[in-house]
């Protein structure tokens, strides 16, 4: 028997809540009619909420990068935004030689390049500084790759190719190639 009272007692409690709430929202139109002259057709959040019945919600379309690597390679596009005019626009030469992520060449061994992004062979390239994160170049031969690192001897025409073992590095060795900025 007391657990119907206290229900009993529960439900009156949450009318009279449910009414003292709709008499001062009552009284808080009147005031607004009374003291403003509130136009309920130029509301603004009305007429989202209307549109939204109406049309079903709308969706913010997002045009950002989806990946991780993508928003890194984004963020570098922004801050070396004046390296990009300054690409070639034609073939050049390279002197390419490889590299690994071994610590006695990097200084460390977690493959993490200097754009922030994980090396990965068949991708990875070591530019000059004057090319900036995330440019596309084709080498003839090679393939497609993008630049992703840096190096300290890499300067001027010099690019360096990652590999995964030193064995591929020392076979590679050092060759002159013709290369092409496709993006």
């Amino acid at each position: 028997m007391p657990l119907r009272k206290s229900f009993l007692f529960a439900v009156i409690m949450l009318a009279f809540f449910i009414n003292t709430k709709t008499l001062r929202a009552m009284e808080i139109a009147n005031e607004l009619t009374l003291t403003d002259n509130y136009d309920f057709r130029s509301d603004p959040f009305l007429l989202k909420w209307t549109f939204e019945m109406k049309n079903g919600p709308q969706k913010e379309v997002t045009a950002g990068p989806a990946s991780l690597e993508e928003k890194i390679l984004d963020r570098w596009k922004q801050k070396q935004a004046h390296l990009w005019t300054q690409l070639p626009k034609e073939k050049f030469a390279i002197n390419a030689s490889a590299y690994t992520a071994a610590a006695d060449e990097c200084g460390k061994n977690d493959g993490v390049t200097a754009s922030g992004l994980k090396v990965a062979q068949k991708r990875t390239l070591a530019c000059p500084a004057s090319f900036p994160f995330g440019a596309k170049i084709n080498i003839e031969g090679m393939g497609e790759f993008r630049c992703e690192d840096r190096g300290g001897a890499i300067k001027g025409n010099k690019i360096d190719i990652y590999m995964e073992t030193k064995k591929e590095a020392f076979a590679f060795g050092r060759r002159n190639l013709l290369a092409e900025v496709i993006e």
